[in-house]
C-alpha cells in the first residue's frame, strides 16, 4: 500500500482513486478461516519470507536485513496493509529453499567474515535480546521451549532469539554468540485421497555451531561440523560461534516435515488457559452479582421516592418538598462549557461504535491472528467512516443547550480528539524515526492517514452534524429556573473529586482481568484470539459505567446538587485514570523495557489508549445519567 500511496502522490491522481485503493486494501485486510486453503503436492516450493526483528525490551522493530544475513539475489518486498506499516511489519522473501514433503539437512546458506560495525551490530541485537520472525504460509515462525520442572508439554515462542550470551567454562568474561544453524520443522496434514498436504505448522529450533572445513572455502566445500553423508548433524551447541571482528560465520539450515492435525494450535495455546477461563467467568459473576444488587436498590428506592412525591400531591399536603425533586428546577441547566462537552460525548459516541463493530467482526473470524495488520487497519477506517455519527451526537446535544452555530461544534468534535493523538503519534514516530527502526511509518502512510482524517473523517462529521442539528430539539421533562438554586454544603463523601475517582474503580475492575491478557499481546509479542471473552467483558463495561454512573447521580441529587452533567462523565471517565496506571505498574513489573526512547513510546502509545478509554466511558455513563434524569422527573408530578 505504501508503494501505490507514493505512486499517486507523484502523478498527483485523483482523490477518487485513492479512495478506490484504499477500500480494495480494506477488503483484503479481512480473512475468513477456512476459506481458499492452500494445498501443496509433493517437491512444491515453499516460499518463506521474514519479518521484522522484534524486541520486548526496547519495542523497536527493525528489518531482517539491517543485520548482514545472508540475502537472496534479490530483495523483494512483500504488499503490505495500512495495519501492518503502522506495526512496523516489513515483510521480505528470504534466502531459503524449501520443497514440500523432502527433507534436507545441512544446507549451507552463505558464509560472512565480521568487521567492526557489523559484530557491533549483531552484539547490540544480541544484547537487546532480538527475535527473528519468518513466516511460511502465512503461518508465523515459532520456537518450542520445555516449560521446566519435569513437564513435558512446551511453550511456543514466536520467532527465535538472533544469538545469547554466555561465558566458557572458568572464564567470567561475557561472550556473544551467533545462532547460526536453524533446525527447521514443516508440520503438515496429508489428504489421502489426493496425496495433497497443507502447512499447519512452522517451528525452528536454533542452534550455535562454529563450523569447520577443510581447505580453502568455495560453493562446493563440505563441512566437517554437519555433513549427512557422514551422519553428522547438528543436534547441540557445544562449539558456540563467537561474535567477533574478523570472525568468519557460516549459515546453514536443516528442514524437516512431521504430520501435524490443526492449524493455529501451537500461536493460540500459548497462555493457560484454564487461567482464563477461570478468570473471565470470575469477573464476570462478581460484576454480574454487584450490577444485580445495585439495580434492585436503585429500582427500589427511586420506586418509594416516586410513590411518596405523587401522594403528597395528590392529598395536596403543603409540605416543603426534599431530596431529588427539590432540584427540578435547575437540573436540566445548562453545564459550564457545554461545547466541550458536547464534543466529548460526539468523541464518545464515536469510539464506542468503532470499538463495538470491530468487537463484532473479530467475533465472527474476519480478523483473524494470520492476517497481519487487518484488526489495526479495520479500527482505523472503522473510526474514520464513524465519524458521522461523532457529528450527530454532538449537534443534538449541541442544539438541546440551546446551541445555534452547529459548524463551530462540528469543528471541534473533527479536530480536538484527532488532533491530541495525531500529536502525540507524530512524536513518537518521530523517535523512531531517529532510531532508524522500521516502525517509523513513511510518507506514503502519512498521506494516507492525513487523507483519512481531512478527506472522509472530517466531511463525515459535518454531515452528521447538519442531520443532527435539522431535527427538533430535544425539550426537558420540566422547566428551568431563570435564577439558580444555591447548592447546600455537601457531605466529605459527595466531594466531586472524591466521588469521581470511588466510580471509575467498578469499571476498571471489570476489564482488569482481561487487560492481564491485553497487554503481553500488544508488548510480548503474543497474540489475543479470544474475542467472544472481550466482547463478553466489553457489555460487562458498559453495564457497569452506566449503572455506577446512575447510582452516584441519584445520590448527588437527593444532596440537592444539581451540576451532574460532567461529573456524570467524569465519574465513568476517570477509570481511564486506573487504566493508566495499571500500565505504569505493568510497566516496571512485567517489561523488561530500560532505553528512553522505548520507554516514551510505552507511556505515549498508552497515554493514547487510556485517552480514548475516557472519552468511551465517559460517554457511556453521560448518556445513562441523562436518561436516568429525564426518566425520574417527567414520572413525577410537578407544578
Amino acid at each position: 500500500m505504501d508503494m501505490e500511496l507514493r505512486r499517486i502522490s507523484e502523478t498527483s491522481r485523483s482523490a477518487i482513486v485513492l479512495i478506490l485503493l484504499l477500500c480494495v486494501h480494506v477488503a483484503h485486510s479481512f480473512y475468513l478461516p477456512g476459506v481458499a486453503p492452500q494445498d501443496f503436492e509433493k517437491g512444491d516450493e515453499l516460499k518463506v519470507k521474514v519479518n521484522k526483528l522484534t524486541s520486548i525490551k526496547t519495542q523497536l522493530p527493525y528489518s531482517y536485513y539491517s543485520l548482514p544475513f545472508c540475502q537472496p539475489k534479490k530483495i523483494v518486498d512483500s504488499t503490505e496493509n495500512l495495519g501492518e506499516v503502522l506495526r512496523g511489519d516489513r515483510i521480505e522473501n528470504a534466502p531459503y529453499s524449501f520443497k514440500m514433503r523432502e527433507a534436507q539437512m545441512c544446507n549451507v546458506l552463505c558464509r560472512v567474515t565480521l568487521d567492526e560495525k557489523t559484530a557491533k551490530a549483531f552484539k547490540e541485537k544480541i544484547d537487546d535480546e532480538y527475535r527473528v520472525n519468518m513466516i511460511l504460509d502465512n503461518l508465523p515462525l515459532v520456537n518450542p521451549v520445555d516449560r521446566g520442572l519435569g513437564s513435558p508439554d512446551v511453550v511456543y515462542q514466536i520467532g527465535y532469539h538472533v544469538g545469547l550470551k554466555g561465558q566458557y567454562a572458568g572464564s567470567k568474561e561475557q561472550k556473544f554468540f551467533m545462532h547460526n544453524h536453524l533446525a527447521f520443522t514443516v508440520r503438515y496434514h496429508r489428504d489421502v485421497q489426493t496425496d495433497s498436504a497443507r502447512i499447519v505448522g512452522f517451528e525452528v529450533k536454533p542452534y550455535s555451531i562454529k563450523h569447520e572445513y577443510d581447505g580453502k572455502w568455495s560453493e562446493k566445500t563440505r563441512l566437517t561440523t554437519c555433513d549427512p553423508h557422514t551422519k553428522r548433524l547438528v543436534v547441540s551447541s557445544l562449539t558456540p560461534q563467537e561474535v567477533e571482528p574478523k570472525k568468519e560465520i557460516i549459515f546453514t539450515y536443516d528442514e524437516s516435515e512431521v504430520k501435524w492435525a490443526s492449524r493455529w494450535d501451537a500461536y493460540l495455546l500459548m497462555n493457560d488457559n484454564q487461567i482464563h477461563w477461570f478468570s473471565i467467568v470470575n469477573s464476570l459473576m462478581i460484576v454480574l452479582f454487584l450490577s444485580g444488587m445495585v439495580a434492585m436498590i436503585m429500582l427500589r428506592t427511586l420506586y418509594r421516592d416516586i410513590s411518596r412525591y405523587n401522594e403528597l400531591e395528590t392529598q395536596e399536603e403543603a409540605q416543603e418538598e426534599t431530596g431529588w425533586k427539590l432540584v427540578h428546577g435547575d437540573v436540566f441547566r445548562i453545564p459550564t462549557n457545554s461545547d466541550l462537552l458536547c464534543v466529548y460525548v460526539g468523541t464518545g459516541v464515536q469510539c464506542l461504535g468503532m470499538v463495538f463493530v470491530t468487537m463484532i467482526f473479530a467475533m465472527l473470524g474476519f480478523l483473524s491472528p494470520s492476517n497481519r495488520g487487518g484488526l489495526m487497519t479495520a479500527m482505523l477506517l472503522l473510526w474514520v467512516f464513524m465519524g458521522l455519527f461523532a457529528g450527530y451526537a454532538s449537534s443534538r446535544l449541541y442544539k438541546m443547550f440551546k446551541g445555534t452555530e452547529w459548524k463551530r461544534i462540528a469543528f471541534r468534535t473533527a479536530f480536538l480528539f484527532p488532533a491530541v493523538v495525531s500529536s502525540i503519534f507524530f512524536v513518537l514516530n518521530a523517535l523512531i524515526w531517529g532510531q532508524k527502526s522500521s516502525g517509523a511509518v513513511p510518507f506514503g502512510t502519512m498521506f494516507a492517514l492525513i487523507f483519512l482524517w481531512f478527506g472522509i473523517s472530517v466531511p463525515l462529521v459535518f454531515v452528521g452534524a447538519y442531520l443532527g442539528f435539522k431535527k427538533p430539539a430535544v425539550d426537558d421533562p420540566v422547566k428551568t429556573n431563570k435564577i439558580p438554586r444555591q447548592i447546600p454544603e455537601q457531605a466529605w463523601y459527595m466531594n466531586p473529586v472524591f466521588s469521581i475517582l470511588i466510580g471509575g474503580i467498578l469499571p476498571f475492575g471489570a476489564v482488569f482481568i482481561e487487560l492481564f491478557f491485553i497487554l503481553p499481546s500488544i508488548w510480548l509479542n503474543q497474540f489475543y484470539y479470544i474475542f467472544g471473552f472481550l466482547f463478553l467483558v466489553f457489555v460487562i463495561l458498559i453495564v457497569t459505567c452506566a449503572e455506577i454512573t446512575v447510582v452516584l447521580c441519584y445520590f448527588q441529587l437527593c444532596s440537592e446538587d444539581y451540576l451532574w452533567w460532567w461529573r456524570s462523565y467524569l465519574t465513568s471517565g476517570s477509570s481511564a485514570l486506573y487504566l493508566f496506571l495499571y500500565a505504569a505498574f505493568y510497566f516496571h513489573t512485567k517489561l523488561q523495557i530500560t532505553k528512553l526512547v522505548s520507554a516514551m513510546l510505552y507511556f505515549g502509545y498508552m497515554l493514547i489508549a487510556s485517552c480514548a478509554f475516557f472519552v468511551l466511558t465517559g460517554t457511556i455513563g453521560f448518556y445513562a445519567c441523562l436518561w436516568f434524569t429525564r426518566l425520574i422527573y417527567s414520572s413525577v408530578k410537578i407544578d
